[in-house]
């Protein structure tokens, strides 16, 4: 052939997985066999811990699930819901007393 220049080309090819994303709303109901979560920090708004569980209880067991970046801990420190948290302290609150007025020998 011709004696002009000439190139090289070099293909590579990168791994391709087949897979799906979904909103932790519409995984509610279903247990996937290997999930890839990201309860990372968002820009637009704040996970709760509610996101956080239903994301990480969709698998068969902690090992199928990955991680896909660092996430904020205090995500599983805080209360979930003040308004629960009220709730959840009334309950306890009327079990004690229930106790107390049943476990009273006249």
């Amino acid at each position: 052939m011709g004696t002009g220049p000439s190139t090289r080309i070099t293909r590579r090819q990168l791994p391709v997985t087949p897979a799906y994303a979904f909103t932790d709303f519409k995984a509610q109901g279903q247990t996937i066999d290997h999930v890839l979560v990201d309860i990372g920090r968002t820009t637009c708004f704040r996970l709760s811990p509610f996101n956080a569980y239903i994301a990480l209880s969709r698998s068969h067991g902690r090992e199928c699930i990955r991680l896909l970046r660092d996430f904020d801990n205090d995500l599983f420190l805080q209360h979930p819901n003040e308004d629960l948290r009220i709730e959840d302290n009334r309950i306890e609150r009327l079990a004690e007393e229930t106790k107390k007025c049943f476990s009273r020998t006249d």
